[in-house]
């Protein structure tokens, strides 16, 4: 394979297995099950007691969802995630309980966490008997946690409930232990990007921030950029293509106009440019048969025909035959007297009378005979065919030219002299050459640095938003400088959208601009960006099992109500809904009835 040349791996999900609960699961106490309900992938695992906490999620699967329709992949119902196989057929029937990382559809949401328990073998005999550690996003609606906490006691009817921020999750299962629990987070994911300050182990919510861009965004203006550049391969130039070119290919640049001038070299630009080698058929678009190869090809084509004529000729015949035989026999009936039988018969061929069936039975005989001579013909044409086909010896005597005729072609030939030359010189034939495989190449080069770097600069994409670089000094601003100091000692990266190479170096250029001069600071990726969430919920869970202040009780649930929230040291801010204070309806009549005395004796009065 050429240099720089990479195929698309167009990887299709395979349906998951329905896994059994385990050992642990089965215990005195139920095990707490962890969801990482993110807005482009579901994680979902046990939470396993001792010294092994276990291995990684056992579920993982996009957050989609699909109407399945009749006849169609076995069934008429809905399918979830890795059940849908390959995305890009499906991609105009997808539909997410998200909008934006805050889910609202609790129907599409009820198919997730279905789809989640029955594949992680929970025995669900009316309910899940499992508490659950559930992520949500920051600064979560009342009413969306409301909507989800109705859910999992309603309708699931679990014990308990903590709920959690993914990326506080993270924070805590990277920070080493006895550590400073101060720092900023920097979560992009795929459809959001947040800024969080965490002050002496607790988020600071007054002071968080939100970029509605992420992963999602990327890929789709990567996929608007190459459509551009190839209009040839609209249809070929797929969002999940461009995912994976995102995630493969991408990277941060950590100075974009410096990178962008490199780009203009082109050594640099043959070195470094990606070719993406979208799929295509190896077959030529002419043919490259010779003449006879075509005419053989041609007559295979017409015996095979002839064939399929003549075999579908027969099979009418014989339809035919069988037919006349029957309508014979009820002919004979009337010849022979049996008149009710005979009329029974003309019943059951949907005929009047014998006039009737007589015209058909000469008709149909015609229609025989016919048939037969139609079939004796083709096999009379089909032996000559064959026959003439055979090579005949030419007679030698007949071929040879006379002396007149001889006489005749050299008083020509000073006639045709410049057209004799190139007749008699074998003629090369030239075709162009096409090479289709290059043709079906997409050329990635500075693609890998404009897609990731609208999170820095989202007017590329037309967005009235601050970049990642201005709304962290924006948050620094609204901190005295020793909390500036402190915060900027541990400004951690997570999520799924920071994992472009180049991603930390770019960070610490930014603050390098932004602090003051020999200030120090300090840039941490997360170990495992995409599943260190779900590794955070786990080991807080198992922290916390049998602390009754970090968890929210069907009891609970049923008193406070559903937007209910215990704050723990990964959690949102819970700020109860404040209903203003209605009047009570007696104060309400008095009230009413003062106005109008009032009025009268100031009327009265006056007069």
């Amino acid at each position: 394979m050429a240099a720089n040349v990479f195929p698309f791996r167009d990887a299709r999900a395979a349906p998951d297995p329905v896994l059994e609960a385990g050992p642990v699961a089965h215990g005195p106490l139920p095990a707490p099950l962890v969801l990482d309900n993110g807005s482009f992938q579901v994680r979902a695992g046990w939470v396993c007691p001792g010294p092994d906490p276990g291995p990684e999620p056992r579920l993982q699967f996009r957050a989609v969802c699909a109407r399945g329709r009749g006849g169609a992949r076995g069934g008429a119902g809905p399918q979830v995630g890795n059940a849908l196989g390959s995305l890009e057929p499906l991609r105009w029937m997808l539909r997410s309980p998200f909008d934006r990382n805050v889910p609202v559809n609790l129907e599409l949401q009820e198919l997730l966490l279905d789809y989640s328990f029955q594949h992680l073998g929970v025995s669900s005999q009316g309910c899940v008997d499992h508490p659950i550690v559930l992520t949500e996003a920051v600064c979560n609606p009342l009413y969306s946690r409301q909507m989800m906490s109705e859910l999992l006691f309603e309708c699931y009817g679990i014990p308990k409930v903590a709920y959690g921020i993914d990326s506080l999750f993270s924070f805590y299962h990277n920070k080493p232990k006895n550590s400073m629990s101060s720092g900023l987070i920097v979560s992009s994911g795929y459809q959001c990007t947040h800024i969080l300050p965490i002050l002496e182990g607790r988020l600071d919510a007054k002071n968080c921030k939100r970029i509605n861009l992420g992963g999602s965004q990327a890929a789709g203006y990567l996929q608007r950029l190459l459509q551009l550049k190839y209009p040839g391969h609209l249809a070929a130039i797929t969002l999940s293509r461009m995912e994976e070119i995102l995630h493969e290919h991408s990277y941060i640049a950590e100075d974009y106009v410096e990178e962008l001038q490199k780009w203009r070299c082109p050594d640099y630009y043959e070195n470094n440019v990606h070719k993406m080698q979208l799929p295509f058929s190896s077959k030529l678009l002419g043919s490259t048969l010779t003449s006879e190869e075509k005419q053989e090809r041609r007559q295979q084509q017409l015996r095979r025909l002839q064939e399929l004529n003549a075999r579908r000729r027969e099979e009418k015949l014989q339809l035919d035959q069988e037919r006349l035989e029957r309508l014979l026999y009820v002919q004979e009936l009337l010849e022979d007297g049996q008149m009710d039988q005979f009329h029974k018969a003309l019943i059951e061929l949907n005929m009047d009378s014998p006039e009737e069936l007589q015209s058909y039975i000469q008709k149909l005989s015609l229609a025989v005979e016919q048939a037969k001579q139609k079939i004796l013909q083709a096999e009379v044409n089909l032996e000559v065919d064959v026959v003439d086909s055979k090579p005949e010896t030419p007679d030698l005597e007949q071929l040879e030219p006379s002396l007149e005729d001889v006489e005749s072609m050299n008083d020509l030939d000073p006639l045709f002299s410049e057209e004799t030359p190139e007749v008699e010189k074998p003629v090369a034939t030239v075709q162009p050459v096409f090479n289709l495989a290059a043709y079906h190449q997409l050329f990635v080069g500075t693609e890998r640095i404009r897609a990731p770097e609208i999170i820095f600069q989202p007017s590329l994409i037309g967005e009235e938003q601050a970049g990642v670089a201005e709304t962290l000094q924006y948050i620094l601003d609204r901190y005295p400088k020793d909390v500036q100091e402190m915060l900027v000692q541990n400004v951690f990266l997570t999520g799924g959208n920071t994992m472009y190479p180049g991603m930390k170096a770019r960070m610490e250029k930014e603050l390098l601009e932004m602090r003051p001069f020999q200030s120090s600071f300090q840039v941490h990726l997360a170990s495992n960006p995409v599943l260190d969430a779900w590794y955070g919920a786990r080991d807080w869970a198992l922290e916390h099992l049998d602390d009754d202040e970090a968890w929210v009780t069907r009891k609970e649930y049923e008193e406070k109500g559903g937007e209910y929230l215990k704050e723990h040291c990964a959690s949102n801010v819970y700020v109860p809904i404040r209903l203003p204070k209605q009047a009570s309806r007696s104060s309400e009549a008095q009230a009413s009835s003062k106005g109008p005395g009032a009025g009268g004796s100031g009327a009265g009065e006056q007069a």
